[in-house]
């Protein structure tokens, strides 16, 4: 196995260096420190530190104001000495792109300063150029030679820094060479570490953002094993999913990303970018770092000893079909109506289906779950693709055993004269909970290779949940069992916004492995009658897959948390694009306040819409300009005609 977790089967943190940021120490086990980003013109000072302070007392413990040029960085001396003079030390971080002159200002008046290898030295203009290793040497030297004095800067005045790679702004340079890659990514953070560790300045941050968390989450596994193999040590890393949007979908994009890597003990301080006000940043950073507080590392779950997977790429585990679960078919969505005393055909269509009594017809929606969980059978004939789950018992009740399919518990399973379905049935496995090695697993194992109707279903109640259940998808791939699984995932979080993001972390990053057939979540509060929420845990189950790329049913949008750029009202716009467009399954639109976050921070949207002067909008197709400098006020319309023109529109019914 190729390293980058210091354990794969329980909570670590991977060891990193100490880093100071002001009065912080971030790396060496220190505790996570949450951030987030002014999005105020930093040339309002007043404006900027009432922001900070409002990020501040919702918790942030760093604050980043943006210094696109030598009067904003200029400018962060009295933004500073305002806060300072309110009894406010929270560290600030200057965000710098292109310019170098702002970033060496910056250096000698906040605590840390954040550069992007792709458009600090190099440019981007989308050009493919072939590099000899003579004339690729040579950059690399252009970029010693202007990258040095802030490295010098910064180790003078103690100044610390975050290299920040973002995926869709690697340089042409690197593009010619790596691709649009998460291994480009690596290569262009390490260029400049390298150049760094030179001039003996060790007071690094790196972090390897994208819209993707897929790539996201691949690049930054990289990176760890690539300083780990190179210089024998990693830096402290900053974990972000860029450009996650607004809304559920934010939330659950950034969860999936920074909490998969979080289970690995990788990270060391988290931004949740939002295109939301940056405060309201603050409670979710908090809600995904508390799961990795007072965490008592869980030894139960034996060790890896051959590694069956690429933990740096993208591969679905092979399985074979039963019914519409496994092989190729997308992953299943199963809503969980257990605690309905009675289900109505009203009640299906919180998860997309709706009954028109006057045609006797359902509608079934994209985001439709494909079974549901219950004690008995319905009063009522089923929607045409639905199917219902059902406990032994239950099942054998029930008239329509097509429709109906049974869940075992393991002993009923290997019990040959229990009667089982024809074609489908669900078996529940335990993995490594408190006296897993009661159930028989060996006997489990042997059945399923000979067992083509059955469906494992995989959870755990350890605390590692997600750590036991991917062991257990190890050693069905160790023993070649291609049985497809449904991974259940049960929450006791008091809120729904704690819930979402223990669903997207626990199956998010096991999605994002290649693991999984199905999901199904579950919300519970001990003994505490509550009445389940059907309809938002189907929406976030089909955000998960979406943001995984596991399963596509609706609109994608990635859209930037605003900033000091922004050209435009970005949240405002957001909402306007999004009342227009979220009927478009699959169509990937970005939505960038500015260039800095245009067609290289877009990276694999279908159609940008981006911020160009103020009140001027260009609008993209992929990464190339279609229209320039429209007003602002026909934009979302010219966006909508762009659609039209290639074929991505379709009229609402």
């Amino acid at each position: 196995m190729q390293f980058y977790s210091e354990s794969l089967t329980s909570y670590k943190r991977l060891k990193t260096r100490e880093v100071k940021i002001g009065n912080l120490l971030l790396g060496n086990g220190h505790p996570i420190l949450v951030q987030t980003m002014t999005t105020t013109d930093t040339m309002d000072t007043m404006a900027t530190v009432e922001q900070s302070i409002r990020c501040i007392e919702a918790g942030a413990e760093l604050v980043r104001i943006t210094a696109p040029s030598k009067k904003e960085a200029e400018n962060l001396q009295n933004i500073k000495d305002e806060l300072r003079r309110r009894g406010y030390d929270t560290p600030l971080v200057a965000d710098i792109h292109f310019t170098p002159n702002a970033a060496e200002i910056a250096a000698r008046i906040v605590e840390k300063v954040r550069v992007n290898p792709g458009n600090y030295v190099d440019k981007k203009k989308f050009e493919q150029i072939e590099y000899t290793d003579a004339e690729y040497a040579e950059e690399i030297e252009r970029i010693r030679d202007r990258f040095t004095p802030l490295v010098k800067i910064c180790r003078e005045h103690g100044t610390a820094m975050r290299i920040g790679t973002n995926h869709g702004s690697l340089s042409d340079r690197i593009m010619s060479r790596y691709g649009d890659t998460a291994m480009g990514m690596v290569e262009s953070a390490m260029e400049f570490l390298r150049i760094a560790r030179a001039e003996d300045y060790h007071q690094i941050i790196l972090s390897m953002k994208s819209s993707n968390p897929q790539v996201m989450v691949h690049a930054y596994r990289l990176l760890v094993n690539h300083m780990i193999e190179e210089f024998g040590e990693a830096y402290p890393l900053h974990l972000g999913v860029t450009e996650a949007g607004d809304g559920e979908d934010g939330r659950i994009k950034s969860a999936i990303g920074i909490g998969t890597l979080l289970e690995d003990g990788i990270g060391d301080t988290i931004r949740v970018s939002l295109t939301e006000d940056p405060e309201l940043e603050i409670p979710v950073c908090k809600d995904i770092v508390k799961r990795y507080t007072n965490v008592v590392s869980n030894d139960i779950v034996p060790a890896i000893e051959k590694f069956p997977y690429s933990t740096f790429e993208y591969n679905r585990r092979e399985t074979f079909a039963v019914s519409n679960i496994g092989a190729k078919q997308v992953p299943i969505v199963v809503a969980d109506f257990s605690k309905f005393e009675k289900i109505t055909p009203a009640d299906l269509q919180s998860i997309g289906y709706t009954y028109d009594a006057a045609t006797d017809k359902w509608n079934i929606g994209d985001a439709a779950a494909d079974y549901i969980f219950c004690n008995a059978a319905l009063g009522f004939d089923l929607p045409g693709t639905l199917k219902v789950i059902l406990y032994h018992q239950p099942w054998l009740a029930a008239a329509d055993k097509t429709k109906y399919v049974p869940a075992f518990e393991t002993d009923q399973y290997l019990d040959d004269s229990v009667e089982k379905s024809a074609f489908l049935n669900l078996v529940m496995i335990d993995c490594y909970s408190e006296g897993y090695h009661e159930q028989p697993l060996e006997k489990i194992f042997s059945k399923l290779n000979q067992d083509k109707t059955a469906v494992i279903c995989l959870s755990s109640t350890n605390k590692n949940t997600m750590q036991s259940i991917r062991r257990m998808f190890v050693e069905l791939m160790n023993r070649g069992i291609k049985n497809p699984v449904i991974v259940i995932s049960d929450s006791t979080d008091t809120t729904m916004d704690q819930s979402l993001i223990h669903y997207a972390v626990e199956a998010g990053g096991l999605l994002l492995d290649g693991f999984g057939d199905g999901v199904c979540f579950g919300h519970y509060f001990g003994n505490r009658k509550v009445f389940p929420k059907t309809k938002t845990l189907n929406s976030i189950a089909f955000g998960i897959l979406q943001a995984t790329r596991t399963r596509i049913s609706r609109t994608e949008y990635i859209s930037c948390p605003s900033c000091g750029r922004t050209l435009f009202d970005l949240q405002e716009t957001t909402a306007k694009i999004r009342a227009v467009t979220n009927h478009l399954k699959g169509v990937k639109i970005a939505i960038m306040g500015c260039i800095v976050n245009g067609p290289g921070e877009m990276a694999d949207a279908d159609f940008g819409y981006v911020g160009s002067g103020v009140g001027k909008i260009t609008l993209y197709k992929g990464k190339e300009v279609v229209k320039r400098n429209i007003d602002s006020n026909i934009a979302v319309d010219e966006l909508i005609n762009l659609l039209k023109e290639n074929e991505a529109w379709v009229e609402t019914q």
